[in-house]
């Protein structure tokens, strides 16, 4: 077990002292650890997340880290066009004076950041002009390039296909490999199972559940944190065991017994 490097103690949010987000949350991360927070939409896990990276001051309880916090948000929309390097090098913010340019180190910094992801080749293209899953990786090297001790990423596949899902899980996955601390939002189930190593669920009642993947990752924990039966399925696919997580949504009519739509 690492040492912890993030630590929440009673913490707990309320925009307006009625409505909580989240409350009398105890959670300690421990260097190395890669955290899924599990919920369904509504639930709290942005605000758990920027309560983490200090964006957001919780309303009740404490928050402490044991260094400099990277922060990936679900999108960023600059107000000029930006390359994908101009994008990463603002990661170096907190390591440029004031009223300094970023020296040659910076770039190189920022550029290896790039490398690191896969897209050095499009360092020098507009972030407008990226799709979406260039995008989630450019602002994932912006974190790595502010070298931070610890990097919070919201919902960093959710909105994605699934080739670029893929891509996304497959970076956390070479990340978590390197010994880094990685925490981050999804509502989808089997995001936390293969990215992950523990998982904190946001349960309707504040009472979260948090521990090893495979000890809370469970068909009834599932079912009642998204309100429906969720089936694990087991399989093996190219040789390696894996598990995937299966909603059983209602059916409403299928093959023979499906109804045609009105007007045909």
């Amino acid at each position: 077990m690492g040492e912890a490097v993030l630590r929440l103690a009673g913490a707990g949010h309320s925009y307006d002292g009625r409505v909580w987000q989240f409350r009398r949350l105890d959670l300690s991360v421990d260097s190395g650890d890669v955290v899924a927070i599990l919920g369904p939409n509504g639930r709290g896990k942005s605000t758990l997340l920027r309560v983490m990276a200090g964006l957001v001051r919780a309303t009740e309880g404490t928050v402490g880290a044991a260094g400099p916090i990277g922060f990936v948000p679900q999108d960023f929309a600059g107000a000029f066009p930006y390359s994908a390097l101009d994008i990463v090098l603002m990661g170096r913010a907190r390591h440029v004076a004031t009223l300094r340019m970023p020296t040659a180190n910076d770039e190189a910094i920022a550029l290896d950041a790039l490398r690191d992801v896969g897209m050095a080749d499009l360092a020098g293209r507009s972030f407008d002009r990226l799709s979406g899953g260039e995008r989630q990786l450019v602002l994932i090297a912006r974190a790595l390039a502010s070298e931070g001790a610890i990097l919070l990423l919201d919902e960093p596949a959710s909105a994605l296909d699934l080739k670029n899902q893929d891509r996304v899980l497959d970076l956390l996955g070479r990340l978590a490999a390197q010994g880094r601390t990685l925490v981050f939002t999804t509502h989808q189930p089997n995001h936390a199972i293969t990215a992950a190593s523990k998982a904190l669920l946001m349960m309707e009642d504040e009472s979260p559940i948090f521990g090893a993947v495979d000890d809370v990752v469970t068909e009834r924990n599932l079912e009642a944190l998204y309100g429906l039966p969720v089936r694990l399925v087991r399989f093996e696919a190219e040789g390696a065991p894996l598990t995937a997580a299966a909603p059983v949504f209602r059916r409403r009519g299928s093959g023979r017994d499906a109804k045609e739509p009105p007007g045909r």
